[in-house]
């Protein structure tokens, strides 16, 4: 038997009709018989175009308010039936069960009605029976019947009848199967969602995966799945690699630490802050956080927390950078920007970004709760004799953002609302440290009077030691060490301020 099929008879039944039109028009053209159900019924007799009801089929009218429609013998043996099966065949001539070779079907929008904030009874009655099943049915049986289950296949299921003359091909029906498990199956993830309160069950259904260019390295493969367009909009640039988002999502997640502050500017390199500054202007955020370490600045990711101006974008198309990544920018700052070629420009929008955290670990998920306390002034206890003036205070808030956002171990330095140097990734805190200090002396930085911020406790005083030696006056670490009281004690003693957070904040 030939694989490739005419369509003779069509089961049209949508919620949504947007976009049906030419493809009932191509249909009637072509002489396919038409069947259909309430709104979509109406729908192609006001386009003039003959259709069959369905209870002309299953002489049963719909009931319960339409929760039972096409949920009917003759309605799922004429799509399931299969045509080189001689039983089958008999028992369609049997019971005069009409054969179905096309269903158009869409599902009850259930993921909008939830995000709406309908009410449950709402969100029930937009849980789809009759659809699904449909959907299920004409892609078990691809191999004879023609399923599209959603608005977005319509532009291909136009191209293929017409290009064609109506029939289909036993790769296109396959295609168009996988497309609709495709949309059975998140369907019935987002219900679940709706519904789960177990937190030991993880579904997760992401559709529309962006092919990137390669993984981290051009031999490994790279994909991305998520809707950048919500989260911004792209003005000018090539397309981003693999390890630009991941810039990108580390400096997202540093800047929303400062969302609220004054103009602030940062600079990221392989996701940690090589500069960030506060200040008056952007323009001068801008050109601290270069100073911090303008070496790894080269080819990095530049974010702002306000909008961009001209005089910023003048000083920033003086350095090369992969991205740029504002809320806002000034007409002309964008004009600047757009002289090289290949660097992305990125207007941020407000989107909440998800509650939980998910990376791969062996053969499965590791699934986090987002780190979302930021360190404040409510949360310092003061643990020493001397206390943080107000300056250190600002300082110490100020690293403690920077450090959350850092690889540990790590440890940050900072002053007068500016990074000064960090030391990242490191297996030792004490090694954190050292190449801190080292790397504020290679830029020239006066680390007196500096504070500094660590992502977990000391369980030695050699790190405040150390700190002090180098010129440090206040520290702020989450506390919790059995040994908490030696650093206490060797800070009371040298005239160092330390305050705890009581919060840790681990980055692996």
């Amino acid at each position: 038997m030939s694989t490739t099929k005419k369509i003779q008879s069509a089961l049209i039944s949508v919620f949504s009709k947007e976009g049906l039109e030419p493809i009932v028009r191509k249909l009637h053209e072509q002489n396919v018989t038409l069947y259909s159900t309430g709104g979509t019924e109406d729908f192609i007799k006001n386009l003039g175009i003959p259709v069959v009801p369905v209870e002309d089929i299953t002489s049963f009218p719909e009931i319960l308010g339409g929760r039972v429609k096409t949920l009917h013998p003759k309605i799922f043996g004429g799509i399931l039936n299969r045509q080189d099966n001689e039983s089958d065949v008999q028992q369609m001539k049997e019971f005069d069960i009409p054969q179905i070779d096309l269903v158009i079907v869409d599902l009850y929008p259930f993921e909008k009605t939830v995000a709406s904030g309908a009410s449950e009874q709402d969100i029930i009655e937009k849980i789809d029976i009759g659809g699904i099943s449909l959907i299920r049915a004409g892609a078990k049986n691809f191999k004879d019947t023609v399923i599209v289950a959603s608005v977005n296949e319509y532009s291909l299921l136009l191209d293929l009848i017409t290009e064609q003359d109506g029939a289909t091909t036993l790769e296109n029906r396959r295609l168009l199967a996988t497309k609709a498990f495709h949309v059975s199956s998140h369907y019935d993830g987002a219900i679940f969602n709706y519904f789960n309160t177990d937190e030991t069950i993880y579904k997760e259904s992401i559709a529309n995966g962006q092919v990137l260019r390669y993984g981290e390295n051009p031999h490994q493969k790279g994909f991305f799945f998520g809707d950048f367009d919500a989260m911004f909009n792209k003005l000018h640039g090539k397309e981003l690699s693999y390890n630009n988002l991941l810039d990108v999502d580390a400096a997202v997640n540093l800047i929303a630490e400062f969302k609220t502050d004054g103009p602030t500017f940062a600079i990221l390199k392989h996701n940690n802050a090589c500069g960030l500054a506060s200040r008056k202007t952007i323009s001068e955020a801008y050109l601290a956080a270069l100073a911090c370490d303008p070496t790894s600045a080269f080819g990095g990711v530049l974010i702002s927390n306000t909008k961009i101006d001209l005089a910023t974008a003048q000083e920033i198309n003086k350095l090369f950078c992969e991205v740029v990544i504002a809320p806002a920018y000034d007409d002309e700052a964008v004009t600047v920007l757009q002289e090289k070629k290949n660097r992305i420009i990125l207007v941020q929008n407000e989107v909440e970004l998800p509650a939980r955290q998910v990376r791969t670990c062996l053969n499965g998920l590791l699934i986090q709760d987002r780190n979302n306390i930021t360190d404040n002034k409510e949360h310092l206890k003061t643990v020493t004799i001397t206390e943080p003036t107000a300056q250190e205070i600002e300082d110490l808030i100020f690293a403690s953002k920077i450090c959350k956002n850092t690889k540990s171990n790590t440890i940050v330095f900072a002053k007068n609302g500016t990074l000064i140097s960090s030391g990242t990734g490191q297996t030792s805190r004490v090694d954190a440290l050292i190449q801190a200090v080292d790397k504020a002396k290679a830029f020239g930085f006066d680390l007196n009077g500096a504070s500094m911020a660590s992502d977990a406790f000391f369980p030695f005083p050699d790190c405040v030691e150390l700190a002090k030696k180098a010129g440090i006056t206040a520290v702020i670490q989450p506390g919790g060490s059995i040994k908490d009281e030696l650093s206490i004690n060797y800070c009371n003693e040298n005239n160092l301020a330390m305050v705890f957070t009581g919060t840790r904040h681990f980055k692996h």
